[in-house]
């Protein structure tokens, strides 16, 4: 299978085969109006399978999404057809409005305006906690 290269966008690589959907759908990718291209299960030596997501697009993505769906993931910048940036993610410290806090009493149930901020509590189990009630995260 061949996806054509992009002028200008983004190619978000090494996704953990199976997330790109997810990605996909924290990013808001089908907002766009612009052509996005999802390879599912393509082969790789470095992880045996992976995912990869091409969005031609000049567009600025929340990386720490892309973090929290896959430290590992890697994104590549391409202007005038040329790799000119590759960025590690990593993943974040804090997550804002990406999560909602499913706990009922919490005071983001109440107080509508309030952003939803989660933190890294445990980076090893790679779990997220609200910072108002500290309830975790569901994946």
């Amino acid at each position: 299978m061949n996806v054509d290269s992009i002028q200008n966008g983004i190619v978000i690589d090494h996704i953990r085969a199976g997330s790109a959907m997810k990605l996909y759908e924290l990013l808001h990718l089908g907002d766009l109006d612009a052509p996005v291209a999802i390879m599912k299960n393509v082969t790789s030596k470095k992880l045996g399978k992976k995912d990869i997501i091409k969005i031609d697009a000049e567009l600025s993505v929340d990386l720490a999404v892309i973090g929290y769906v896959d430290p590992e993931a890697t994104v590549n910048i391409i202007k005038d057809g040329e790799l000119v940036e590759k960025r590690k993610i990593g993943m974040p410290e804090l997550l804002t409005n990406v999560l909602f806090c499913k706990n009922p009493r919490c005071v983001t149930s109440t107080e509508q305006e309030l952003p939803h901020v989660f933190k890294l509590t445990d980076r090893e189990r790679r779990v997220y906690r609200c910072i108002y009630c500290e309830t975790a995260a569901g994946k």
